[in-house]
């Protein structure tokens, strides 16, 4: 996303006119059309069933459509004075994006800085924020190439026809993505082993490295659930192949990392080798499951394999195809699939990529046939999908775990992302945190960065504080490039390898509430990771904290992404008190604060999520003004789908104060799951950062005495 001083003004179109006749789609949501326009096909966003009412009465946002002189359609929305954007999915910067303009191209940006046109994912979405803490969103429903104009206005220039409109009108931001996720479907709840932490580096190219990787995780004490596993292990960088004399016996390598609490990751590019020899190739020429040029002939360029042909991943046939390869694959005892390089990324190709009149046989619903200029977007999208659904043939009783570097709107219900090569810079840093934000608020909200970042090399301060928040993000990965030092938590000296122990056993207590929170996602679309405004939507001062943000309602974490440690962010209003999850206080890290009237449920601190259960459970209050607190904590087995038919439990916890004691106790339960009889602790914030605690039996009721001798520092330790 670039400055809009630093891009060429729109062409100004001489008539502007608008939809005589809107549809309602849902209960807060129109569509508007070009008029003289059909309907649009089918769109790879949106899921329905939409309503399809025709409004009656004046509608308050509304689109005009005009068509510059050069031929391109612009939609444009005027906005009241004083309106703050959000959205547009990935782009470096700041997180208000006002007087910015929008690129949507899928582009391989590596080293990508501000004046990068476009990244690796596209969403025509903007959320816009009104001076009353109101709000609104806009989707452009294209996969066309986009550039969205944001400053007193939005306004969006497309190629082709125009595009569906879809305006979502709510009282609050966390309303309109409510909507939005009726409309374009939730992010479904992840396997509770892909919240902990990956680690990962371009490559681990050997068996030997990677299980000395992980000895060295246990032997340090360092918490980490996935070990990743980039091209270097294929034959000759060959999709779906392993190299034989780096890993002789794959299955059992992941066996042996089982034993030791480790999930394994590996990647699959969508380039698939030409060689005669080679089955993924003469499988996909035969049935004709790759992108064509206009005469007919597959594609070719250049990626990691040498010369390649590429599957057209819009088309079901070929999806179907896809999928029973990654199934295949996946029965060496592989955890996750990542798909990387998925723009998708041409070597040698125009724009690095496929040329736009190559031709995709898309299925029906999906739009039908058209040139790779309309479905360029939606090919990373297309392919977690194809990725996801064959997984999910594969185990149906397991949840598929994707990562996708290339995505579009709608893709969350596919695979979660991270923000592609970023540098080990503190620029890159101080933009993680407003990428992750809008990202979220893109309805793509299970997403991550490369921790300590990809390319470059970090020095100790920068790892820690790069670790120290992104150990805090919805994916948390490190991972790093082949040419740089090493970049494990243990590689910049004993004073950054405690930082990072600390921030990863701040994660690892934390997961019970990230969990809940992800089961929250998938019931009403809001993000876990939201901006500090979702607190007061009206405070002006909170609508560009670039350094600062929510988990869920209750946790504001306040973090630096500058070398002097100095966090800038406004706080919200009320008395958020600080609290310590791990087992020291290290500056480094973020400073967390929980909200008032908040009861927070914290694990404790493990080396896998699969080492031990919730026992004991601790649960942080912080009383409101009244003297109450509440707090809810979700919990299944991690995996399948037995929840969805009600095998879980979720217990409301309820707290209050009654002169110098706080009674806390199960308020309510629900779900077929048995509490189950462990030990909880409570810890009670206080004025001063002190805590006092108590011990007693989850389910029953327990007193905390909260004056006297039983206070003590916010340490947990």
């Amino acid at each position: 996303m670039q400055d809009k001083s630093s891009r060429k003004e729109a062409t100004p179109a001489s008539e502007w006119a608008r939809d005589p006749a809107p549809i309602r789609v849902g209960a807060r949501t129109v569509r508007f059309l070009a008029p003289g326009s059909p309907p649009p096909p089918p769109s790879v966003a949106i899921v329905g069933p939409l309503e399809d009412i025709p409004v009656e009465g004046p509608v308050g946002v509304q689109p005009e459509f005009a068509r510059e002189a050069g031929g391109r359609a612009l939609v444009r929305v005027r906005c009241p004075k004083g309106t703050h954007f959000y959205g547009c999915g990935e782009a470096a910067g700041g997180l208000r994006r006002n007087s910015r303009v929008a690129v949507l191209w899928n582009t391989d940006s590596f080293g990508y800085d501000l004046q990068t046109p476009s990244l690796y994912q596209s969403h025509p979405w903007v959320l816009a924020l009104r001076d009353d803490g109101t709000a609104f969103g806009v989707l452009f429903d294209t996969t066309r190439r986009c550039e969205i104009l944001l400053e007193d206005h939005v306004q969006a220039a497309t190629e082709g026809a125009a595009p569906a409109v879809y305006v979502i009108e709510a009282d609050s931001p966390g309303g309109v993505m409510a909507e939005l996720a009726l409309l374009i479907g939730t992010t479904p709840l992840p396997p509770r082993w892909a919240l902990g932490f990956h680690q990962c580096r371009y490559s681990y190219g050997a068996e030997h490295e990677l299980l000395g990787i992980a000895e060295d995780f246990r032997a340090r004490w360092i918490p980490c659930d996935t070990l990743w596993l980039d091209i270097d292990y294929a034959d000759g960088a060959r999709t779906f192949t392993i190299d034989e004399h780096r890993f002789p016996d794959a299955e059992k390598m992941i066996a042996q990392l089982r034993l030791r609490g480790f999930r394994t990751a590996w990647i699959l590019d969508p380039g698939v080798k030409i060689d005669a020899e080679y089955p993924a190739y003469s499988e996909g020429l035969e049935h004709g499951h790759f992108v064509m040029r206009p005469d007919g002939t597959p594609f070719e360029g250049d990626v990691w394999p040498g010369r390649c042909a590429f599957p057209d991943f819009l088309n079901a046939g070929a999806r179907r195809w896809w999928g029973d390869l990654t199934a295949r694959f996946v029965r060496i005892g592989a955890d996750g699939v990542w798909n990387d390089m998925n723009e998708p990324s041409v070597f040698d190709g125009p724009g690095r990529s496929i040329p736009l009149d190559c031709t995709h046989r898309a299925d029906p619903d999906l739009g039908g046939p058209d040139t790779h200029a309309r479905y360029h977007n939606a090919y990373g999208m297309q392919m977690a999908r194809a990725t996801f659904e064959g997984l999910l043939r594969e185990r149906p009783g397991r949840r598929p775990f994707v990562l996708s570097r290339s995505n579009y709107l709608g893709g969350h219900r596919y695979a979660c992302c991270w923000t592609g090569d970023s540098a080990s810079t503190w620029e890159h840093l101080s933009w993680t945190i407003p990428m992750m934000l809008n990202l979220g608020l893109s309805a793509q909200p299970f997403a991550g960065c490369d921790i300590g970042g990809f390319a470059e090399n970090a020095d100790a301060e920068l790892f820690a504080r790069w670790m120290g928040i992104g150990a805090l993000l919805p994916f948390a990965r490190a991972h790093s490039d082949k040419s740089t030092n090493r970049h494990e938590p243990w590689s910049f000296g004993p004073a950054c390898e405690h930082a990072c122990r600390l921030a990863l056993e701040r994660r690892y207590r934390l997961l019970p509430y990230y969990y809940t929170l992800f089961r929250e996602a998938e019931q009403s679309g809001v993000p876990p990771m939201r901006p500090l405004f979702f607190a007061d939507p009206a405070d002006p001062a909170l609508r560009d904290a670039d350094d600062s943000f929510l988990l869920g309602r209750d946790v504001l974490v306040r973090a630096s992404a500058a070398p002097d440690n100095k966090c800038r962010s406004a706080m919200p209003s009320g008395l958020w008190r600080r609290f310590e999850p791990a087992a020291a206080i290290d500056a480094n890290l973020p400073q967390l604060f929980l909200r008032p009237g908040a009861i927070l449920p914290l694990g404790p601190i493990m080396q896998h999520t699969d080492e031990r259960p919730l026992d004991p459970i601790t649960l942080i209050v912080n009383l409101d003004s009244t003297g109450r607190a509440e707090g809810s904590l979700f919990e299944d087995a991690g995996e399948g789908f037995a929840y969805r038919e009600g095998e879980y439990l979720l217990s409301r916890y309820a707290a209050e104060r009654d002169n110098n004691h706080v009674r806390v106790w199960v308020e309510s339960a629900e779900g077929r799951l048995p509490r189950p009889l462990r030990v909880a602790e409570i810890v009670v914030l206080l004025d001063g950062e002190r805590v006092a605690r108590a011990t007693g039996i989850g389910g029953d009721m327990i007193t905390v005495l909260v004056g006297g001798p039983n206070q003590m520092p916010i340490g947990l330790d």
